[in-house]
């Protein structure tokens, strides 16, 4: 049995996080769809970091770096905990994920947070990622047994606020990947192991928009710098899907009842972009992506081989709206776009809030633009506890 066969297939299968594919342009041959179109995607291990966990932000297109934080904040900018107005809360998410592809794949977050004080929050948060239960074979179909792939990321986080507009937060994260689980693991195949940070920030300031009281926000957040991830002792070493995130929101009150949120992010993966290679293994264009991490950081900026114009489709964009009626009821809508040459997600997303008393709950639809994506019909549900009457200064 080759065990770095099974590593790589089940890598492969992981990979599918993250491909959304045209219907006519499904398989890929070399760098060139077979729809006739160019393709460069680009491969990390660990993709479902990149996968947004929570409902509220997943109703809104995956936007939410400079959006009012929550007790999910951690997943998608960890400063928003410093503006927190609870001593403190958690939260549980569930998203079967790649249901209309795979039955059994799903993914788990449980989150919380303390207040320190006025300025300082910690926080804590679990990432489960299972791929199910796979049937594996030898060549001749004999049956080997049930595999179990998995993998988790735990983190904790520190965020502080520096007055009423400016914080900034940041989350050590523990990762690991059990792709060949179990019996079927060996000397050859073992599970991957990395550290990460995120580094980010927040401003907010009050302002008037059209004569009503709005709050203008911006924010960063830089995530899953760190460690590159193997599967074996003498195996390739692969990147980790470091990501910068940029935004911007409003929220506009209308008047007691009537509050209005827009956002817009903009996502650019911080990792090297494959080259194009000829027949020979030779780099006729691009760069060589096996750098260390912080040349893969730095030289993802100017490293696609179709050169700048190639760079500017590396990065996506999210936007939404939330409606919040009474800060109990709440309605969210988005879009997100990423180029058909780097992934091709696109799909739109809607999604309900209700608040009662010390809980929120929280679900969020995604529509593909194609029937035929894995993404289609994704659910998420996100149910947040926020406890405390003790109200922190913002």
């Amino acid at each position: 049995m080759n065990f770095n066969y099974i590593c790589k297939l089940a890598f492969s299968a992981l990979s599918l996080v993250l491909v959304f594919v045209k219907t006519n342009a499904q398989v890929v041959v070399g760098n060139t769809l077979t729809n006739g179109s160019e393709s460069n995607n680009i491969v990390t291990a660990v993709p479902f970091l990149l996968i947004t966990p929570d409902a509220r932000a997943g109703a809104m297109g995956d936007a939410g770096v400079a959006v009012t934080g929550d007790v999910n904040s951690s997943s998608i900018n960890p400063s928003k905990l410093a503006f927190l107005d609870k001593p403190y809360g958690f939260a549980v998410s569930y998203s079967p994920w790649l249901k209309s592809l795979v039955p059994d794949i799903s993914l788990a977050y449980l989150s919380g947070f303390y207040k320190l004080d006025d300025r300082n929050t910690i926080g804590a948060s679990l990432r489960y990622f299972s791929l199910g239960s796979i049937q594996l074979t030898d060549i001749n179909q004999q049956e080997l047994g049930i595999a179990n792939p998995n993998e988790l990321a735990f983190d904790v986080t520190f965020a502080r606020n520096f007055g009423e507009e400016f914080s900034l937060g940041t989350s050590l994260r523990y990762i690991y990947s059990n792709l060949a689980s179990g019996q079927f693991a060996s000397g050859q195949v073992r599970g991957g192991n990395a550290v990460a940070v995120d580094v980010s920030g927040l401003y907010k300031t009050s302002s008037n928009l059209f004569g009503k009281p709005t709050i203008l926000s911006a924010g960063a957040n830089i995530s899953n710098i760190g460690t590159k991830m193997s599967y074996s002792d003498n195996g390739q070493s692969f990147f980790l899907p470091t990501n910068f995130k940029l935004g911007g929101a409003s929220t506009i009150t209308l008047d007691d009842y009537s509050t209005f949120t827009f956002a817009l992010d903009f996502n650019k993966l911080l990792v090297p972009t494959q080259p194009i290679y000829d027949a020979n293994n030779n780099i006729v264009s691009g760069k060589d992506p096996n750098r260390s991490v912080p040349a893969g950081i730095f030289g993802s900026f100017s490293d696609a081989p179709g050169g700048f114009s190639e760079e500017l489709k590396e990065v996506g964009i999210s936007t939404g709206m939330e409606y919040w009626y009474n800060q109990q009821f709440a309605i969210r809508a988005g879009y997100n776009y990423q180029s058909p040459q780097k992934g091709d997600s696109r799909y739109f997303t809607m999604g309900l809030g209700l608040k009662y008393n010390v809980f929120n709950i929280d679900f969020s639809y995604l529509l593909a633009n194609a029937q035929t994506s894995p993404l289609a019909n994704t659910l998420r549900f996100s149910l947040l506890f926020n406890f405390g009457d003790r109200k922190i200064v913002k």
